[in-house]
């Protein structure tokens, strides 16, 4: 067990159910209960696959298109940062949230599931990275198996966080969900920056070296 904490412990903290709690409600703006279920639902799921596909070759992938980790936190950095602008100028709410009751599109749920939930944000390269690290500790086909166990675990307990989020969102109202989504796009551009630097100084200090 003390072989397993380490690891799950690693990438709860990477992945964030709780703090990925708030940047659903805010993306889901406007969505009825069974939207953001589908939504929670199918991010989750993608989001695993993509886990579980860097836990078995990982390493692999990224050796055979030429890509470092560092590189691709950089651009999932960008990506959210494109995010966050829209969060907090009210692009995304003039897209996703005309009104209460309007009825979401398949084609735009299962767009918002995998950008950016699923990737960059439940997948994105700091949980990847992880995996891939932790893969390389986890060598035989059963010790690689218990850290899927562990990704799957991880992911089931974020869809749940999703689903109870999603109760928050009667209290807030209007005006709540507009400061929120706007300090949660700071926030987000903030984390953003952040992914950017830090792949920045690390491909500077990997030349360097």
């Amino acid at each position: 067990m003390q072989d397993l904490i380490a690891p799950f412990v690693t990438l709860f903290v990477t992945i964030d159910p709780p703090g990925l709690a708030p940047l659903f409600l805010a993306l889901t703006g406007g969505m009825d209960r069974a939207a953001r279920k589908r939504v929670a639902l199918r991010c989750t799921l993608i989001g695993l696959a993509v886990l579980i596909l860097f836990a078995i070759a990982g390493t692999m992938i990224l050796e055979t298109f030429g890509i470092t980790i560092h590189a691709f936190r950089i651009a999932g950095g960008l990506l959210l940062f494109w995010i966050a602008f829209e969060m907090i100028f009210e692009k995304r709410q003039d897209r996703h949230e005309k009104s209460a009751e309007r009825v979401v599109k398949s084609d735009e749920i299962h767009s918002l599931a995998v950008f950016p939930l699923a990737i960059p944000l439940i997948a994105g390269p700091g949980a990847i990275s992880a995996t891939i690290l932790l893969s390389d500790q986890f060598v035989s086909i059963i010790d690689r198996g218990k850290l899927i166990a562990i990704i799957g675990f991880i992911i089931s307990l974020t869809f749940v966080v999703f689903i109870l989020a999603e109760r928050v969102d009667r209290f807030l109202g209007i005006t709540g969900r507009m400061v929120l989504t706007r300090l949660l796009g700071v926030i987000l551009a903030a984390l953003a920056v952040q992914f950017v630097a830090d792949g920045i100084f690390a491909l500077i200090g990997a030349h360097a070296s």
